[in-house]
């Protein structure tokens, strides 16, 4: 899980992000706490915490008092959304700006990404 480039904590929080995109954490359903975090990845608890909370402060977890941490109403919307903001800004506006640098029409940039596509699906068949 560690990647040396970017801080633990974010890495946590997006480990959370990951699993309620992809449904193994589900609205209202309780995350595990910054302890069991801490535990499994063998960090300290406080940075845990940090990812954790940072994720409250997006709205994507709410505490329970005494209780714990769960996912919140419409959390796996919110983070849908953001991440397709983010995959805009960080892949599809350089791809256009790039394409346009090198004289590529729409038409053309639509069948190269066409092509990898199908190049992938015949992969994944073979």
């Amino acid at each position: 899980m560690v990647d040396e480039s970017r801080p633990i904590f974010l890495q946590i929080a997006e480990l959370i992000e990951n699993d309620i995109i992809a449904g193994g954490l589900a609205e209202e359903e309780q995350v595990p706490s910054t302890n069991e975090f801490a535990a499994f990845h063998r960090i300290n608890p406080a940075t845990a915490g940090k990812g954790v909370n940072l994720l409250v402060d997006d709205g994507v977890l709410y505490k329970k008092r005494g209780i714990g941490m769960f996912v919140a109403s419409g959390a796996r919307e919110r983070l849908l959304h953001k991440r397709r903001d983010e995959f805009r800004t960080e892949f599809v506006q350089p791809l256009i700006s790039e394409a346009a640098k090198l004289g590529l029409s729409r038409s053309q940039l639509i069948a190269m990404i066409r092509d990898d596509e199908n190049s992938i699906r015949k992969d994944d068949r073979a």
